[in-house]
C-alpha cells in the first residue's frame, strides 16, 4: 500500500462528487439506515400489581369431618351404629321412633363447606365463622336456602366460613367425631390448611394467610338441631380458648348444662346469644335460671355491640318462624346482624389541638437608676 490513496480521497473534486452522490439517494434508503442502539436503561421494571382476590366457595372432604364415624354414641359405651343388616353388613342407627338411619346414605358424607369472601385480607385481623346446620339439611342448602355465605360477606368482619356436614337430610343431631376430646381443634387445624390452599394467591403469601387463620377467633353458630354438636364442641372440643362467641338460632333443645358450664367458665372472654321461638322457649328458661343462680344476669334485648360477658336471650315469637329463621329471624339476616355487632368500635376521632398564639413580649421601659447617695464624711453620724 502506497501513500497516494489519502490524497485521492481528499482531492477536492472527488469530495464534491461524493457529496453530490449522497444528495441523489432516495429518502427511503436513508430512512432504512438502522439507528444507533440506545444504551441499556438502568431503571427497574415496574412492579406487577397483585391480582384482586376472588370469592371462593368450595365443598371439600375432610379427614376430621364429623362423619364417617365409628365409635360409641351418647353414653360413651354402646356403639353408635346399633343395627347391622344381615348378609350385606350394612350399618345403621335406630332412632327413638323406630326409624333406621343407614350409614351409607346419612352418615357417610365428609364434605365441608369453605367460603372465602372476595374482600378477605390476611393482613388484617381475621375471624373464623363455624356454622352447624340442623335437621333434614345439607351444606348444599346452607348456601342456597339460608344464604349463609352472603350474610358472612355483608357482615364486614373480614371473616371466612366453615360448615361441616352432619347427618344428611335426616332428623338427627349426632356430633360424630366431635364426641371425641380434642376433635374440634383438629378440625380447625385442617380447616386453616384447606382455607390457605384456597385463599393464598402465591407461595409467598401462604405463611401470612395460615398464621391469620390459625390465630383467628372463632364464632360458633348453631341452628336448630345443630345444638348438640355445638354443646360437645364447647365442652370437649379442645379449642375453647379460641371461641369468642356462641350464637344459637332457635337451637336449644337440650344440653343446657353443657352450655351453662362453658359460659360460666369463659364469660370473661366470650359471649352467648340465643334467639328463639316458642319451639325452644322452655329450654331457654332453664338455661337463664341456671345463669341467674351463678349471678349472671341475662339480657333480653340485642345490644348494638356484642362484647365478652354478654348473655342475651331474645324471644322472637311463633314457632312458625323456625323453618326460615336463619333468613327472616327476627332480625332479618340474623347472622349478618350479629356478626356485624362483633366489630370493634371505630377509634375516636383525634382532636386537633388549637393553634397556640405566639405571645410577643412588649418592650418595657428601662427603669432609671437611682442617683448615688453622696458618701458621708468619715466621723459623721
Amino acid at each position: 500500500m502506497d501513500g497516494t490513496w489519502p490524497r485521492r480521497i481528499l482531492d477536492r473534486r472527488g469530495f464534491v462528487r461524493l457529496l453530490a452522490g449522497l444528495a441523489l439517494l432516495p429518502a427511503e434508503a436513508l430512512a432504512r439506515t438502522p439507528p444507533r442502539s440506545a444504551p441499556p436503561s438502568s431503571r427497574k421494571p415496574a412492579a406487577v400489581a397483585p391480582q384482586a382476590r376472588q370469592e371462593i366457595t368450595r365443598v371439600l372432604p375432610f379427614r376430621s369431618a364429623p362423619f364417617p364415624y365409628r365409635g360409641p354414641g351418647d353414653d360413651g359405651r354402646t356403639p353408635f351404629f346399633n343395627v347391622v343388616q344381615g348378609g350385606t353388613k350394612r350399618h345403621g342407627r335406630s332412632t327413638g321412633n323406630g326409624e333406621v338411619l343407614w350409614e351409607d346414605t346419612v352418615f357417610s358424607d365428609a364434605g365441608v363447606l369453605l367460603h372465602v369472601p372476595a374482600g378477605f385480607d390476611p393482613a388484617k385481623p381475621a375471624r373464623l365463622v363455624v356454622f352447624f346446620h340442623g335437621h333434614g339439611s345439607s351444606i348444599d342448602r346452607v348456601v342456597s336456602d339460608m344464604e349463609i355465605t352472603r350474610q358472612v360477606d355483608q357482615a364486614g368482619i373480614n371473616g371466612v366460613l366453615v360448615a361441616p356436614q352432619f347427618a344428611r337430610e335426616a332428623a338427627d343431631s349426632s356430633p360424630g367425631k366431635f364426641w371425641r376430646p380434642g376433635a374440634f381443634a383438629r378440625f380447625l387445624d385442617e380447616a386453616a390448611l384447606r382455607l390457605t390452599d384456597a385463599a393464598a394467591q402465591n407461595r409467598a403469601e401462604r405463611p401470612r394467610v395460615l398464621a391469620a387463620l390459625r390465630g383467628a377467633p372463632v364464632f360458633l353458630i348453631a341452628y336448630s338441631g345443630g345444638y348438640k354438636p355445638a354443646a360437645f364442641v364447647l365442652e370437649r372440643g379442645g379449642a375453647t380458648a379460641r371461641i369468642a362467641g356462641t350464637i344459637l338460632l332457635d337451637a336449644l333443645y337440650d344440653e343446657e348444662e353443657r352450655y351453662l358450664r362453658w359460659f360460666a367458665a369463659r364469660r370473661g372472654r366470650s359471649f352467648l346469644v340465643s334467639l328463639y321461638t316458642e319451639s325452644t322457649a322452655p329450654r331457654q328458661a332453664i338455661l337463664m335460671d341456671g345463669l341467674r343462680r351463678r349471678r349472671i344476669a341475662p339480657a333480653t334485648e340485642l345490644p348494638s355491640a356484642l362484647k365478652p360477658g354478654a348473655a342475651i336471650f331474645v324471644n322472637c315469637g311463633s314457632i312458625q318462624r323456625h323453618g326460615r329463621f336463619v333468613l327472616d329471624g327476627p332480625p332479618h339476616d340474623p347472622i349478618r346482624v350479629l356478626l356485624a355487632a362483633t366489630k370493634p368500635p371505630p377509634p375516636p376521632p383525634v382532636k386537633k389541638a388549637p393553634p397556640t398564639k405566639r405571645v410577643v413580649a412588649k418592650p418595657t421601659a428601662a427603669r432609671p437608676r437611682a442617683a448615688a447617695r453622696p458618701a458621708k464624711p468619715r466621723g459623721s453620724r
